[in-house]
């Protein structure tokens, strides 16, 4: 019988965005009630977090580090770092969800930024 071999994905994205980073972080909040993710650890005063997704069929869950950074009063640099864990068997339905989880937290951030916007 052959060895399951596990591993962890990583993948990393850095924006710049428009938006005080107040207003980012309180976002964040937000964006991660709609999208039922956990968070782990929170420090408002370093504008970082560590917080994980869901699990989904043949797929562990995600753990993301999220890191704001001040550039000037109207805009942050907002990087996310996320691994996954995946095994032999999992690593081909996985393929690309890592990412595609980095990508549903900054396209809901959007959304959640833009209402806040208007509201």
């Amino acid at each position: 019988m052959g060895k399951t071999v596990a591993y962890v994905r990583q993948e990393k994205e850095t924006f710049e965005i428009d938006y005080p980073i107040e207003r980012v972080w309180e976002a964040i909040l937000k964006v991660l009630e709609n999208l039922e993710w956990k968070l782990e650890q929170s420090d408002d005063e370093s504008h970082q977090a560590r917080i994980r997704t869901k699990a989904a069929f043949l797929s562990y869950s995600s753990v993301m580090i999220i890191d704001a950074i001040s550039v000037n009063e109207k805009t942050c640099r907002l990087t996310v770092q996320a691994e996954t864990p995946v095994t032999t068997i999992t690593a081909m339905a996985d393929y690309g969800r890592t990412g595609a989880r980095i990508q549903a937290f900054f396209a809901e951030l959007a959304k959640q930024l833009s209402t806040s916007k208007n509201a």
